[in-house]
């Protein structure tokens, strides 16, 4: 859902952030934050809720959590919280955060370097676990094996040098959207190849340009760059069997023919099934092309649908959601670049065994099925898929099960706190294909040299 909110932030700390930087856009900070340092200072000290009421009884414990900034996330948590505290007696403070993922990530990483034990538990985003994991606890030890009930994708990614830095809490993947209503009108299945996509789109798009609608296209992405470019390109990259950019072991992988035919079939859709303008769209530009009625196709994030099912949406009941597409050859298969939020319990904190329950208590089965109902936030527990009560709340579930499974995660874990870096040079080296101002090979190679300059022979 919010999974990977925002871009690049230089400030006096490194940030590294999710996708979707049009919510970040939308959302000011409170007025009279200031710098991500006064943020920090003031959620730390004064800004903190309960999560119940009262104080705690004799031989209780106090924690603090940081929780969603906003809407449904931060409500949902909050009554999470409280149930945790009505079963084990102990108080926990839920604590401001910004709206801005660069700027929660600003203020965990102040808090942390300072030592501070003022938050014991941390809503972490998925690229944050190799930023910030030397920091938080190793999970193993207290969770008895329950991270075996989640996506094994998920789990890796939170996994830095053998540690379970953070339990996965909820996710977030790309997948594609299409219209049904156009695909039965022209008599086409769902593409599972990208070179099916580009010649249905085209098709499609041709026919009704034909019949009047001049604003009709194929396909839009989120082409714009930026930390979006990054998990579109990851995914076309991985799905033609290209790797990952960087493996699991810090070695840059990204200059292969795989990878280069990949960023080459992405560019030849523009100007032809996608818009020219797609070369500066993110998320919010995407949806709002296919929401109007006029694309055939999208890549984006589940929370798309909810929109497009709203009473004024002019797609209501006609869109689809399906895995991505897969490249061609023998390495081919679908990818989605991983998104998601997860919890870490600080190494500073005065009360290790309680925070660490807590995290295990919000990210059990249990607490996870209500979530889902309650808020449609997806679950990283596999089993939550075939829960009839989970189900019938989110018919879409379903068919987002087998994104999730295929999840690829960016390489934040291998590169650490050198990520935002990397992503940057992943992303511009990719829009500089798209806009064809450089040629796949040529981008790749350059890539491969700037990325190896900055890992000194693969140490990270």
């Amino acid at each position: 859902m919010k999974a990977c909110v925002a871009a690049v932030l230089w400030t006096t700390v490194l940030f590294a952030g999710g996708c979707k930087s049009n919510k970040d856009a939308k959302k000011e900070p409170d007025k009279g934050s200031g710098s991500a340092a006064q943020t920090a200072q003031g959620s730390a000290q004064g800004s903190a809720q309960p999560g119940g009421s009262g104080a705690a009884p004799a031989g209780a414990v106090e924690l603090a959590i940081t929780c969603g900034a906003v809407g449904k996330e931060q409500k949902i948590c909050k009554e999470g919280v409280a149930a945790w505290e009505q079963k084990t007696g102990n108080k926990v403070k839920v604590v401001s955060v910004p709206a801005s993922s660069s700027e929660q990530l600003a203020l965990a990483q102040q808090l942390l370097a300072a030592g501070a034990s003022d938050v014991d538990v941390f809503n972490i985003d998925v690229v944050w676990p190799g930023i910030l994991g030397t920091f938080f606890l190793d999970l193993k030890e207290y969770s008895k094996g329950a991270e075996k009930e989640h996506f094994e994708a998920i789990v890796a990614n939170n996994t830095i040098d053998g540690k379970l830095v953070a339990m996965p809490w909820f996710t977030d993947a790309g997948v594609l959207y299409y219209r049904k209503d156009l695909l039965e009108k022209h008599k086409e299945k769902v593409p599972t190849t990208w070179e099916e996509l580009a010649a249905t789109a085209k098709k499609i798009q041709d026919a009704e340009r034909k019949a009047g609608h001049k604003e009709m296209w194929g396909y839009v992405f989120q082409g714009n760059a930026y930390e979006g470019l990054t998990c579109n390109a990851l995914e076309w990259v991985a799905s033609h069997g290209g790797g990952t950019v960087i493996d699991a072991q810090g070695k840059v992988t990204i200059d292969n023919p795989d990878a280069a035919a990949a960023l080459e079939t992405a560019a030849s859709w523009i100007g032809t099934i996608s818009p020219p303008g797609v070369l500066s769209y993110q998320e919010g530009e995407s949806h709002g092309i296919f929401l109007a009625g006029d694309a055939v196709f999208m890549r984006n994030w589940p929370y798309a649908y909810g929109l497009a099912q709203e009473d004024k949406s002019p797609v209501k009941d006609k869109v689809g959601i399906s895995v991505l597409p897969k490249g061609a050859g023998a390495g081919a298969r679908s990818a989605a670049a991983l998104g998601g939020w997860n919890l870490a319990v600080s190494k500073f904190s005065k009360h290790p065994k309680e925070a660490a329950e807590l995290a295990l208590y919000l990210t059990s089965p249990e607490e996870q099925k209500r979530r889902a109902i309650a808020a449609n936030l997806q679950p990283t527990i596999v089993s939550l898929y075939q829960d009839k009560d989970v189900v019938a709340a989110n018919p879409l579930f379903t068919s987002l099960v087998d994104t999730f499974k295929a999840a690829v995660p960016r390489p934040a874990t291998a590169t650490k706190g050198k990520y935002n870096r990397v992503s940057t040079e992943f992303w511009n080296a990719a829009h500089a294909v798209l806009s064809k101002q450089a040629k796949a090979k040529d981008s790749l190679a350059d890539l491969k040299g700037k990325l190896e300059g900055m890992s000194r022979g693969g140490t990270w």
